[in-house]
């Protein structure tokens, strides 16, 4: 399978605290890939040098094959990179349809030239990303007035509206019923491997990781103790020691 994202040496320092430390690894197109760990592991530490909101002390982050470092977020979001939030991201005050809008006028360079309310313009394409996410029967509700786990479909409709080579996911499921976990996750998995998108999303739900991840990787303090299928890191003694405890 064809690298979308290859990280290479990373690492990143606060003061005397090694947050991230020699982190290499790859996601491929149509992947998912969780990243786990304890807290205070550098999961987000390492994510937010992959969006570009932290610079890297060393190491390499390319997307498909063209080095990122020292890009902007915007520049980075400008070449594919998609990413969802624990808390989302949408405007209450706009209804379903026009926040998929905003996104697609962003997508297009031309949000400065939006003056009040969107019209009919991308809303064809807004609803046929609302169509894939589940959420086409509520596009004209405010999204204040939304259940959680709808506005997480929404938030997932905006990142879509991108065309994202690489989805990063950070906890995309806080929040969420079980039942809503699974559910969006395995959504993001089938809209993945159907539209070659990479995802690298972090995860504190244990079910939702081992059920739709097709690799795992563990940090802990910084450093990757462990990676491979989920069934190879669910048997791993130091995962289990470090993070996952005996019961799992």
């Amino acid at each position: 399978m064809n690298a979308v994202l290859q990280v290479e040496g990373l690492h990143k320092a606060f003061g005397g605290v090694q947050a991230v430390a020699d982190v290499s690894f790859a996601v491929s197109a149509g992947e998912l890939l969780a990243l786990i760990g304890p807290n205070g592991a550098g999961k987000s530490t390492c994510f937010n040098m992959l969006n570009g909101q932290l610079a890297p002390d060393a190491g390499v982050v390319r997307l498909d094959g063209k080095d990122i470092v020292g890009l902007t977020p915007r520049a980075i979001w400008r070449r594919g990179v998609g990413r969802t939030f624990q808390i989302t991201a949408t405007f209450a005050s706009l209804s379903v349809r026009e926040n998929v809008q905003m996104a697609l006028y962003s997508h297009a360079g031309k949000l400065r030239s939006l003056l009040q309310r969107f019209g009919a313009s991308f809303g064809v394409e807004a609803d046929a990303l609302l169509d894939q996410v589940g959420m086409l029967d509520q596009a004209d509700r405010i999204c204040g007035v939304l259940a959680y786990g709808d506005l997480k479909r929404v938030e997932l409709a905006m990142a879509l509206a991108n065309r994202p080579r690489l989805l990063l996911m950070d906890e995309p499921t806080a929040g969420m019923a079980p039942k809503e976990r699974v559910a969006l996750m395995a959504l993001t998995a089938r809209l993945a491997r159907a539209q070659k998108i990479a995802v690298l999303f972090t995860e504190h739900d244990m079910d939702v990781v081992f059920g739709q991840a097709d690799r795992i990787i563990v940090l802990d303090r910084g450093r990757l103790i462990a990676g491979g299928i989920p069934e190879d890191v669910r048997t791993n003694p130091d995962v289990r020691a470090v993070y996952l405890g005996g019961t799992h």
